[in-house]
């Protein structure tokens, strides 16, 4: 994966998400999101806590060499297991907790994502890091998921406050390449969905039948464990 592509994948898809996030009003804060047990602003503080781990991977020593794809960061193991989602949500709960405000929240993910992409920028090509779980991955693999987590939670935030999605199209491709592999346009273009409801669909966003599901896996989707 082009880690100049993935960077400015990021970019676009956070500073959308920003964007978006300034515009909530107080009351909107409060409301639920599909990832219970968070509201609005949770949710935002977990996307911040889960890009905020890459400028101390930066910062650390880089392993030899990568092991791990994005893929195969999403396998089925014990960072997705019962008590590492409960460490997880009561993470992203006490940050947004210790925050004045969900504009105070939203300033301090602005400000977050640009740091990280200001770091990665300055990353030469190939750059090796290692995860806070052990897998030592390419920037730019590391990176493919962080823009799925922004990108996924994006349309959950959306879908909660009653938004149209903001998901970009670069956010879009890469996930959509993450799941189908380089010729994905055309088997979702065979499935009769569009990009979006591929990707809702494939991220359980949105109902899928057995028949549908079906489908899918006769394409060969890379079905991703999700927290």
């Amino acid at each position: 994966m082009d880690q100049g592509r993935v960077v400015e994948a990021f970019r676009r898809e956070a500073r959308q998400l920003a964007q978006a996030m300034g515009e909530v009003s107080a009351a909107e804060w409060c409301l639920p999101t599909r990832c219970a047990p968070w509201n609005v602003s949770e949710l935002l503080a977990h996307i911040r806590v889960v890009i905020a781990w890459l400028p101390g991977m930066l910062s650390a020593p880089a392993p030899i060499r990568a092991e791990v794809s994005a893929a195969e960061y999403y396998r089925p193991d014990d960072r997705f297991a019962a008590d590492t989602n409960a460490a997880r949500i009561t993470l992203a709960r006490d940050l947004a907790a210790t925050q004045l405000n969900g504009a105070a929240l939203a300033d301090d993910f602005n400000s977050t994502w640009q740091q990280v992409d200001r770091l990665c920028r300055s990353e030469p090509e190939g750059r090796v890091i290692r995860t806070r779980h052990g897998d030592p991955m390419l920037l730019s693999e590391f990176l493919l998921t962080r823009v799925v987590e922004v990108a996924v939670h994006g349309l959950d935030l959306a879908d909660a406050l009653g938004r149209e999605p903001w998901l970009t199209s670069p956010a879009a491709d890469l996930m959509q390449e993450l799941l189908l592999g380089p010729d994905g346009a055309a088997a979702v273009e065979r499935l009769g969905w569009d990009q979006l409801r591929f990707l809702r669909k494939a991220t359980g966003r949105e109902p899928i039948s057995e028949e549908e599901a079906s489908d899918v896996s006769r394409l060969g989707i890379r079905w991703l464990t999700l927290g």
